[in-house]
């Protein structure tokens, strides 16, 4: 799972996604936690064709059935294995509200000393990510107010040599069934096919990146 990222310069983000220049100041979160403000881009809700969007919302998926908008559980992670089952995220799912979250750069905790020691992820590129997640638009029945919101999707990487590293092992269970999770870079050629491709080819993009993609290093205590 992720819980901590650090989203790119609202201009960076225009220029990477070929959004043009149609929001250049930030007016988001600089670090992302969860149920924080961040950006993400989309396939244009309201567009006659195929335009991309950048929208900013809650990290932390509001879904349909939502009485308000600060839910009592977590939804700003979502297991890419589950999501066309969940009651969160099938909905979203179904309907293709699949969306880029950029990110700078990610945090995740190690434990293989024995206490958490936070490791910092970029791209070996030194390109930003682009991270697999999906999107809802959420109406307060009361008020009426939109409110916008993301999951970011994350994979099992028990077998990944990277990130089977990452997070506090549960000493109940053996090595190789701990459910160490990981987020899902989608590569810059794929981005068009990850937000207006089908349900099976979105489903094709959802694997775990080699680890020479990433650039990770402990942070200094």
């Amino acid at each position: 799972m992720c819980n901590r990222y650090t989203p790119p310069g609202g201009l960076d983000i225009e220029r990477f996604w070929a959004l043009g220049r149609v929001h250049p100041v930030r007016w988001w979160d600089e670090v992302l936690f969860p149920r924080g403000s961040g950006p993400f881009v989309r396939r244009a809700r309201h567009a006659v064709g195929y335009e991309r969007e950048l929208v900013v919302g809650q990290w932390g998926l509001i879904p349909w059935f939502a009485k308000e908008p600060r839910l009592k559980y977590a939804t700003n992670n979502a297991r890419g294995e589950e999501v066309a089952q969940k009651a969160s995220y099938k909905q979203p799912w179904e309907r293709s509200q699949r969306c880029i979250i950029p990110a700078a750069h990610f945090d995740e905790p190690c434990w293989e000393s024995g206490r958490n020691v936070w490791w910092r992820f970029k791209r070996a590129d030194g390109e930003p990510w682009g991270l697999a997640g999906l999107w809802n638009a959420w109406i307060d029945p009361a008020s009426g107010e939109v409110h916008e919101s993301y999951t970011m999707l994350t994979l099992n990487a028990d077998q990944h040599p990277l990130m089977r590293r990452m997070h506090k092992p549960d000493p109940a269970l053996p090595p190789d069934a701990q459910d160490k999770r990981s987020v899902i870079p989608i590569e810059p050629c794929d981005v068009d096919l990850w937000l207006a491709g089908t349900l099976s080819q979105a489903s094709d993009l959802l694997r775990l990146a080699p680890a020479e993609v990433f650039d990770a290093t402990p942070l200094a205590a």
